[in-house]
């Protein structure tokens, strides 16, 4: 599977709270159940107005399928290639 950062704009993200983010969080699980292994969640971001969220997938389209199954939207898909990290220095 390809590694992608997802950027949602969605406005007022960063006061969610509580229920409001594990409700969320159920409707993005309930979307991947659906997409039968397709893609994975690895971990979100929250910022005021967006999210940016780590997926596995097999492709862009996946992802796109993903948000419009959740009804989050993909403002912008973008595939990483590789990871650096401090170690990187060392190699």
């Amino acid at each position: 599977m390809k590694r992608y950062i997802i950027e949602r704009e969605i406005a007022g993200v960063g006061q969610l709270v509580g229920e409001e983010l594990k409700g969320a969080a159920a409707t993005s699980n309930a979307a991947l159940a659906q997409l039968g292994g397709q893609a994975q969640w690895v971990e979100s971001f929250v910022t005021d107005d967006k999210t940016f969220c780590i997926y596995l997938a097999e492709d862009e389209e996946t992802v796109r399928e993903h948000a419009r199954l959740s009804g989050f939207p993909a403002s912008r898909i973008t595939q990483v290639h590789r990871t650096i990290d401090p170690l990187t220095a060392q190699g």
